[in-house]
């Protein structure tokens, strides 16, 4: 089988709602749209984002750098799309993989979700595809790893998205190197649970009241890092100062990884954020789920 990459399947991205698969022999066009299933799983039952290592193939898009989790664009994306299998409902967005082809290595960050793509088959960006592969071959044969504690281009950042409010609360992690396994908000004197979704956003569905907020989150790891001070700044991206404090990089990995687990986390710096200006994502509403072909995160609500 071959997917028709660089010659003219690529007009859109795959993650548009609609991505073909070309099977040359049988000329089988087999089309997919990509389906807006709001998946949501408490923090404390999270299991821990496992892509493991793998043999398989890979092909490319034109990826930006957003797609299904949700993360900010950038101008030189280094990212993948996995399969629903290893995409685990949002629980691998922000981890990264170091992936191997014929022509050498790169290292890559978890950014979307490949719909269509079985096990074993990722779905890279044009720019890291060209550093392993020839452009025109379209799918090539890899081996991938997930990376422990991969070193990030700045301090943690957290998003407030669209809809928020005291009533209904969503946050957004990034920079967080390992896949998060939990996250929790302060509320009443104690830290309550957030609800993961599938596009990468921690939910209060009543609400933390108009904040600021003291949030805490975990990742797959066993490392916990506590911002104070979240604002709720709709729309906007708010960066933590420097950390103080770093984790050996040994760290356990938990296999069910829980905000509340018998096993204590190793606690990073309490770090206070602060407001960045961040291109906005479309306008949502809660309870509202996107599922238009064009819209950029097709999952969220």
């Amino acid at each position: 089988m071959e997917l028709d990459g660089p010659r003219g399947h690529r007009a859109a991205p795959w993650w548009r709602g609609r991505r073909a698969l070309i099977v040359a022999g049988a000329g089988v066009v087999v089309a997919g749209v990509a389906t807006a299933a709001l998946v949501a799983q408490a923090s404390g039952a999270a299991c821990a984002a496992t892509v493991g290592n793998g043999n398989g193939q890979a092909t490319y898009y034109a990826a930006d750098g957003g797609g299904n989790c949700s993360f900010d664009k950038v101008a030189e994306p280094l990212v993948v799309a996995l399969g629903n299998a290893e995409y685990q409902n949002g629980a691998a967005c922000g981890g990264y993989l170091d992936v191997k082809g014929p022509k050498g290595s790169v290292r890559v960050k978890i950014t979307d979700r490949c719909p269509e793509c079985a096990a074993g088959h990722i779905d890279l960006s044009r720019q890291a595809f060209a550093r392993i592969g020839a452009i025109d071959d379209g799918i090539i044969k890899v081996s991938y790893s997930q990376v422990s504690n991969p070193g990030v281009p700045g301090g943690m950042t957290v998003r407030v998205k669209e809809g928020s409010s005291r009533y209904w609360l969503a946050l957004r992690f990034d920079n967080t190197g390992n896949p998060l396994a939990g996250a929790e908000i302060q509320s009443g004197g104690s830290f309550q649970a957030l609800a993961r979704t599938d596009y990468n956003y921690w939910i209060a569905e009543s609400g933390a009241g108009n904040g600021p907020f003291t949030v805490r989150v975990t990742d797959t790891a066993g490392r916990r890092t506590t911002l104070n001070g979240v604002t709720l700044s709709v729309g906007t991206v708010q960066k933590p100062g420097a950390q103080a404090a770093t984790t050996s990089p040994s760290a356990p990995k938990p296999s069910r990884p829980s905000v509340t687990g018998s096993a204590a986390p190793t606690e990073l710096a309490v770090v206070a954020p602060s407001a960045v200006s961040s291109e906005p994502s479309p306008d949502a509403s809660p309870g509202k789920v996107l599922s238009s072909p064009g819209d950029l995160h097709p999952c969220r609500i």
